[in-house]
């Protein structure tokens, strides 16, 4: 009985070891650094296989570079909620890496004849190419994995941020970055190049990486990071053919605001909408080699050209009211007395608080789904030095309000527990807002 006990208590660890600290906000991710995601749908459900940041230090990686030794991936069914499925490939398992670099760079995954086949870039042991990066191939019979490395890179193609695209009629496609975008046709193996690489024709002149190919009502986009303004914005070309000849057809995202100096994409069509995903340096502001993942909505002009995206705090997807609702991901504030600020510098994974310091000032966060539920008290975590009052309101600044809430003087958090009526149910946009002039500082709010 002792044993079974001990048995059920590990399960239950290795589950929550599964489960990551994620979130609908931005960055979708909280408890550890990703970058260059690439997002796929599979079975129904959104999965996520992003590169991995770390922290270079002695003896692990080059110190104020890139640091990268392995790839998680993560998936979704509503693009709210992320389960983090662990390790799928590490460096240290993979035959022909040399794991004293730490260059398990941007991947890409794909599904083909019953296989899931992972993608991804890394420096060789073998002495002529160990200055140039190679692109392996895993396989797996689930997207999540377990995955399986190749003995040996695919033959003939060394570069970065593999990118693969499957044809309308069948025909598989590797992209690749390295002295400009290159792409060759793949076999059915999809581990063995097909014909000979070449440089893809009419992309702007300039720096450009991480490549990423889709198509929508006969144009393919070929999108890529670009330097512009001495850093990367997200930028595309549009043809009538897989390979080319392209035409530049404008950019889709401008350089990060976060000071960011990459940046990486992918896009998909989940339930009739096109995402966005990209990365930003949210938890590493003064570092831009430890990156996090964003998602955020994208549309198209009638003309096929797409329309430059903004990239936003609240990200997408609706957020269950009885959860904790970060408000400082919100979707707009008042133009003056509030601002973001790290719960904890030295811990920037414990998320954000909001600060409001003047009367009426005000932070409104979209798209909480109250259901058909009956909510009669909302939670609020938060702190005041002098004693602040609360308002929530629906919908706008001046909605209606739905409770009101007495933070007491004190130097720590306190989670306040008020009444709250008038609730509508289904989706609503929450506002809260300061009824006086000492200051309040709000982790989240949740409802019962």
């Amino acid at each position: 009985m002792k044993n079974f006990k001990l048995y059920l208590l590990i399960i239950d660890f290795l589950i929550l070891a599964f489960i990551s600290n994620t979130f609908a906000q931005n960055p979708i991710i909280r408890d550890q650094f990703t970058a260059d995601p690439s997002a796929r749908v599979f079975e129904g459900k959104v999965y996520l296989y992003p590169s991995h940041d770390i922290l270079a230090k002695e003896g692990r990686g080059h110190i104020g570079w890139f640091c990268m030794e392995d790839y998680h991936v993560f998936s979704s069914e509503n693009l709210t909620d992320w389960k983090d499925h662990g390790i799928i490939v590490n460096q240290n398992n993979v035959p022909w890496v040399d794991s004293t670099t730490y260059s398990m760079w941007a991947p890409d995954c794909m599904y083909r004849n019953g296989k899931y086949y992972f993608y991804f870039p890394a420096r060789t042991m073998e002495k002529d190419m160990r200055r140039g990066m190679a692109i392996g191939v895993a396989i797996s019979d689930k997207p999540y994995g377990p995955f399986k490395p190749e003995s040996k890179p695919i033959e003939g193609v060394f570069g970065i941020d593999p990118n693969i695209f499957i044809d309308k009629d069948g025909q598989a496609y590797l992209y690749w970055a390295g002295r400009g975008i290159s792409v060759a046709k793949l076999k059915e193996n999809m581990v063995e190049i097909a014909d000979k690489p070449h440089v893809v024709e009419g992309l702007p002149e300039g720096f450009k990486e991480g490549p990423f190919m889709f198509e929508r009502k006969g144009i393919y986009y070929l999108t890529f990071p670009f330097v512009i303004d001495s850093a990367e914005s997200l930028a595309y070309c549009i043809s009538n053919n897989p390979r080319g000849p392209f035409k530049y057809a404008g950019v889709i995202m401008d350089k990060s605001p976060t000071g960011c100096w990459t940046n990486h994409q992918s896009f998909i069509n989940f339930k009739d909408q096109w995402y966005l995903f990209y990365h930003q340096n949210d938890l590493s502001l003064k570092f831009d080699k430890n990156r996090s993942v964003r998602i955020d909505s994208m549309f198209f002009n009638a003309d096929g050209t797409i329309r430059k995206v903004i990239p936003t705090l609240r990200g997408v997807g609706l957020t269950d009211a009885s959860k904790k609702i970060q408000i400082d991901r919100h979707n707009r504030k008042s133009d003056k007395g509030v601002s973001i600020a790290f719960l904890d510098t030295l811990n920037t994974f414990e998320g954000w608080k909001t600060i409001l310091d003047t009367k009426s000032a005000w932070i409104q966060y979209n798209g909480v789904d109250f259901g058909e539920k009956s909510f009669t008290t909302v939670n609020a975590r938060a702190s005041s030095k002098t004693g602040g009052n609360l308002q929530l309101r629906l919908n706008s600044a001046d909605g209606p309000v739905v409770a009101e809430a007495h933070i007491p003087k004190g130097e720590e958090w306190k989670t306040i527990k008020v009444p709250v009526t008038g609730l509508k149910q289904g989706v609503q946009n929450l506002v809260v807002s300061l009824n006086d002039n000492n200051p309040v500082e709000v982790d989240w709010i949740s409802f019962e």
